[in-house]
Parts: C-alpha cells; structure tokens; sequence
C-alpha cells in the first residue's frame, strides 16, 4: 500500500478513536452509564489495523493541508453538540476506513462498517437521555 493511503488510514483511524473516545467518556462520567460506556470502550479497542509501524511512518503532520479548525469545529453550544459532533467524526472515519482497509482485507473492512452500525444503533438513543 502506497504512503498516501497508508496516511489516510492513519488519520482516520486517529479520528476515529478520538470521536468514540469523547462520546465513551460523556457516557461514561456524565450519564454514568456503564452498559453503553462499556460498548463503546469495545468498539474503540477493535478499531486497529495490523500494520501500526506502517501506519505510523506515515502519519506527516507538518504537511496536513486542513488541520487548521474552522470555525464550526471551534464552538459546541452544548453537550448534545458535542456528541452529535463526535458521532459524526467516528462514524464518517469508520465509513472511510471501511472502504480503504478493502485494499488490505475484506475482514478488516468488514471490522469497520460493523463499528460504524453500532454507533449508528448508539447514537440514537441520544435523543432518550437529553
């Protein structure tokens, strides 16, 4: 695999986490909700790929031609905002990992559109505890 897409996976593997991560800890310590922080955690310890040094060797920061925030990604006005922001991020990662890990495997693919269903089935329930 080429560095290009290899930097691809890495970032959005990053964003991934990161998103699920944020929403992981909003259950977790805000609604203090076990059952669904705990499923999450999960979904964040099965989003890897294989390759970890591959993924890493080409991770180029310093040349990221977007990683300035716009303005929306500057301001929350709540906490529904900010999980409804970060649902989006995992589930937009989850959705472009799935597509790129078919150039490496069809069960890597498949690990990703099965974590982007579950934050699919996770996230509506938002609307229950707000």
């Amino acid at each position: 695999m080429n560095s290009e897409n290899l930097r691809l996976l890495d970032a959005n593997l990053n964003r991934l986490r990161e998103g699920i991560r944020v929403v992981e800890d909003i259950y977790r310590y805000i609604f203090n909700d076990k059952t669904t922080s705990s499923r999450l955690k999960s979904l964040r310890h099965i989003s890897r790929l294989t390759n970890y040094n591959e993924l890493l060797d080409s991770r180029d920061i310093k040349n990221d031609v977007l990683k300035t925030s716009t303005t929306s990604e500057q301001t929350r006005e709540n906490l529904t905002s900010i999980l409804i922001a970060n649902f989006k991020r995992a589930q937009e990662s989850a959705r472009v990992l799935e597509e790129f890990a078919k150039l490496i495997s069809i069960k890597e693919s498949e690990n990703f559109k099965y974590i982007r269903y579950e934050l699919y089935d996770i996230e509506k329930n938002i609307a229950k505890i707000i």
